[in-house]
């Protein structure tokens, strides 16, 4: 059989093609590329490709050889043998990328994923409101056990009531506090608490039984599963935290060394609501970020004009000032945990002076009573955390911060409206409205003695800012890798111009 030249060229490029597509496929696949893998339809790949391209090559040239008349090529003509390495090479790089896309995770999640992170997210505010009535109520020392699969079953008899009433009675909030209140009266504070921890078990259930869902069955990328991971364990922590809480109430001994009345440590409060804001924004911002990257891929062409607004250098300032606007926040959510774990909201119940002053004597603010060691080593931290009047003007100091500081960013943000998205520009314009409707609670709260309607919304409003906060800064932030490259792929399916300029950021 004797092969022309251009014949011979012929076959080996038809088999190196098919040598190719099962890797093109493979690859095509992984980036999501739906229609491409349409084109080149996935084949065997039992052999190697560059194995089979030369195995080709040589069952083609022992053809060759015993041809008279036609030219025999034992080497490939030094014009092609560039493109031979090249191709080889490319194969090699192909390996590679498939090896390293091979992976059963996928690049983007499901948006069901989203969904319940943000509908798991709404039950934790509703447990941090129902927890802010239950510290109002002081119905969160009623419960002296903590069962955690058990204890889900509340009284169901009035043999039942009246054990738990007995339990209760040994506790120190009943001996020094609360020896006056009838089975009826511990009925309604028992409640409060167990409806508390219940809800906290259909939290865990809500997220940690589709967390394993979502994983089993890859309907989420592997960073995202390792969130839902870590938000599962933070829910578990969460529940032990909340024990720790409590018992820092029922441990005699622990009272006496604090020299307390019978309630909870305040750092453990503190503690116990600073895990829930946690959990909480840690939900919020992976159920945005899921539902954004799917957004995203859904209509890239609509993101072009957003993604060029946030690769802005010019916004770079915004955005950092975003990030400082979330932490205090959180901080001044954090200094008002303790303000309600020290009672301090009782005292000096005017604003914005203290009583007769604007600030309170240093020797009010700085007492040595608070110290509890000889050299008053302590002196500064402990007034800093434990002293009840200078609590409640640190809390003060940073509320007031806090809405300068939002409003001072809202201002800014007028200046730079051309560039920043407008999703981000109405949310930090309704932040405005939280942060003042936050700051008029704040204040009426404190003049009203701290009513359990007031307080509580006030709680819900600190959350409601951190909130908006958090979406904002989740707005500003930029897609991952992978999605950047798959944007860019499908807008290069668009127009070569268009692709080229669609990332280039606004100057």
């Amino acid at each position: 059989m004797s092969l022309s030249k251009t014949r011979f060229f012929f076959l080996k490029n038809t088999s190196l093609l098919s040598t190719c597509k099962p890797y093109l496929s493979q690859i095509s696949l992984n980036l999501g590329a739906s229609k491409r893998s349409k084109i080149l339809p996935t084949a065997s790949t039992s052999k190697k490709p560059v194995d089979q391209f030369l195995f080709s090559q040589k069952k083609l040239l022992a053809d060759h050889r015993g041809n008279r008349g036609v030219r025999r090529f034992h080497t490939l003509p030094s014009r092609f043998q560039g493109q031979s390495a090249a191709l080889n090479q490319g194969f090699q790089v192909a390996k590679a990328q498939a090896a390293k896309t091979s992976s059963k995770w996928p690049i983007n999640s499901h948006k069901s994923v989203g969904y319940v992170c943000i509908g798991t997210s709404i039950l934790v505010f509703a447990i941090v409101v129902v927890g802010g009535l239950t510290r109002l109520t002081e119905s969160g020392l009623s419960i002296t056990e903590w069962k955690p699969i058990t204890g889900s079953i509340p009284p169901l008899t009035e043999e039942d009531w009246k054990l738990e009433f007995e339990k209760y009675k040994q506790s120190p909030e009943f001996q020094e506090l609360n020896s006056h209140i009838t089975l009826e009266e511990f009925k309604f504070i028992f409640s409060m608490e167990w409806g508390h921890r219940l809800l906290g078990r259909v939290i865990g259930l809500s997220f940690v039984l589709p967390t394993f869902y979502f994983i089993v069955r890859r309907k989420c990328s592997k960073d995202v599963a390792l969130k839902l991971l870590a938000i599962c364990s933070m829910i578990g922590f969460q529940g032990f935290i909340g024990w720790w809480m409590v018992y820092s109430g029922l441990d005699k001994q622990q009272l006496a060394e604090r020299n307390s009345k019978p309630t909870v440590s305040p750092y453990r409060l503190t503690t116990h609501l600073g895990t829930a804001f946690v959990i909480y924004c840690y939900m919020i911002y992976t159920g945005l970020q899921v539902l954004k990257n799917y957004k995203i891929m859904k209509q890239p062409e609509a993101y072009v004009q957003i993604f060029k607004q946030i690769a802005s250098p010019k916004l770079k300032t915004f955005k950092r000032l975003s990030s400082v606007l979330l932490g205090l926040v959180f901080i001044t959510a954090m200094s008002g945990g303790l303000v309600a774990g020290l009672d301090a909201g009782l005292i000096y119940n005017t604003f914005p002076h203290m009583g007769d002053d604007i600030i309170p004597s240093s020797n009010e603010l700085m007492s040595p009573v608070f110290a509890r060691k000889a050299d008053q080593s302590d002196l500064f931290w402990r007034n800093m955390l434990e002293n009840p009047t200078t609590v409640q003007l640190n809390h003060r100091i940073l509320a007031v911060t806090t809405f300068f500081s939002v409003f001072a960013v809202h201002m800014y943000s007028h200046r730079l409206r051309p560039i920043i998205p407008k999703n981000a520009y109405r949310t930090l314009n309704a932040c405005m409205g939280l942060v003042t409707i936050q700051a008029a609670l704040g204040i009426t709260t404190l003049i009203y003695l701290v009513p359990i309607e007031l307080a509580t919304a006030h709680q819900a409003g600190a959350l409601g800012l951190l909130t908006g906060i958090l979406v904002l800064f989740q707005q500003l932030r930029r897609p991952n890798v992978a999605n950047i490259a798959l944007l860019k792929r499908s807008l290069q399916q668009l127009s070569k111009t268009g692709a080229k300029d669609a990332f280039k950021p606004l100057n």
